[in-house]
């Protein structure tokens, strides 16, 4: 796990720090179908994803795309959309909940918290993280047995979101 200092939710993300790093997800609500053995749990939730903040992409423009963003900018939105039964849809090339988008900003707001640390090299930090095989909603370079669950939760998604655009 990584050491945090605080936790920020959806009132007060834009307190997070303007800086590269990464960041793991708990949730006092477990999404439809997504295991939790193994997973870490503490008196904030049940830590499921884990993310990375770029120089160009830091902390806090990462939770805003997380809490306030569109299922396009955000793969977290993307994944809980999916599992929350929202459909998904093509807008031009990007895909979105269009105006379901609030549905997933309003649950991660009552559901989700979000923990930090600063980090000039988060890819190192995020990959140690995720060979612990302890968070399934992340896909890329997950070895957690449910990252192709959600995987595939996702490409049915957008191929019925292009299938209903056509």
């Amino acid at each position: 796990m990584i050491d945090f200092d605080r936790i920020y939710t959806a009132a007060d993300y834009a307190t997070a720090p303007k800086e590269p790093g990464v960041y793991v997800w708990f949730f006092d609500e477990i999404p439809d179908g997504v295991p939790t053995e193994g997973c870490h749990v503490t008196e904030h939730g049940t830590a499921l994803y884990v993310g990375i903040a770029t120089v160009k992409r830091t902390l806090r423009s990462r939770l805003r795309n997380h809490f306030r963003g569109n299922a396009s900018g955000s793969t977290l939105r993307l994944t809980l959309g999916c599992h929350l039964g929202l459909p998904l849809r093509q807008v031009g090339s990007r895909l979105t909940f269009g105006d379901q988008e609030p549905v997933v900003s309003e649950w991660l707001a009552a559901h989700g918290r979000v923990a930090c640390v600063a980090d000039p090299d988060p890819e190192r930090r995020e990959d140690a993280l995720l060979l612990s095989g302890r968070f399934p909603l992340n896909i890329k370079d997950n070895p957690h047995p449910y990252a192709k669950k959600v995987s595939e939760r996702r490409a049915a998604a957008r191929s019925a979101a292009r299938a209903a655009g056509a």
